[in-house]
């Protein structure tokens, strides 16, 4: 069902054809790479948190993981990561497809300047073997983005 939401969602950006899906994982960032023979940076992970009692995605480069201070100074909050079990009730994709399209209402959705480097990027689009090559352009359009952030540092 992750898929389709997802494909639903893109298709009204005329995006949906552009879905790429494998008869194998592309769960983690290294396998999404070596899936789509390109370098680990330019995998869109989607990382989910809880900001107060909200969940919010942070779409960020596969060579990145979270700066807590700037995460902080920002959200001004602790980061904290939905749990495994929460990530599919809250945000509607599950662990290894979590997307920016077609989640639940309400969730909000965060860009990384990490991001900003690449002319292409890679999300999933709502399993565990998908993937789309968009522009940022076409990423800042079809996530529907609340606003860029610089929460992030390389790995």
């Amino acid at each position: 069902m992750s898929m389709e939401r997802a494909r639903a969602w893109l298709t009204q950006f005329g995006l949906a054809e552009k879905i790429q899906e494998f008869s194998d994982s592309s769960a983690t960032v290294a396998l999404a790479a070596q899936r789509l023979g390109v370098e680990e940076a330019r995998i869109a992970k989607t990382l989910s948190f809880k900001v107060g009692e909200e969940p919010v995605l942070i779409v960020a480069a596969g060579d990145v993981k979270i700066d807590n201070p700037k995460y902080k100074a920002f959200f001004h909050t602790k980061a904290k990561m939905l749990s495994y079990d929460e990530v599919e009730e809250l945000i509607g994709h599950g662990v290894g497809g979590v997307c920016p399209f077609g989640i639940n209402e309400g969730v909000k959705v965060y860009l990384d300047a990490s991001l900003k480097r690449f002319e292409t990027v890679f999300p999933a689009v709502g399993t565990a073997a998908s993937a789309i090559e968009m522009t940022i352009p076409e990423l800042e359009m079809a996530s529907a983005y609340t606003e860029w952030v610089d929460v992030c540092k390389l790995a």
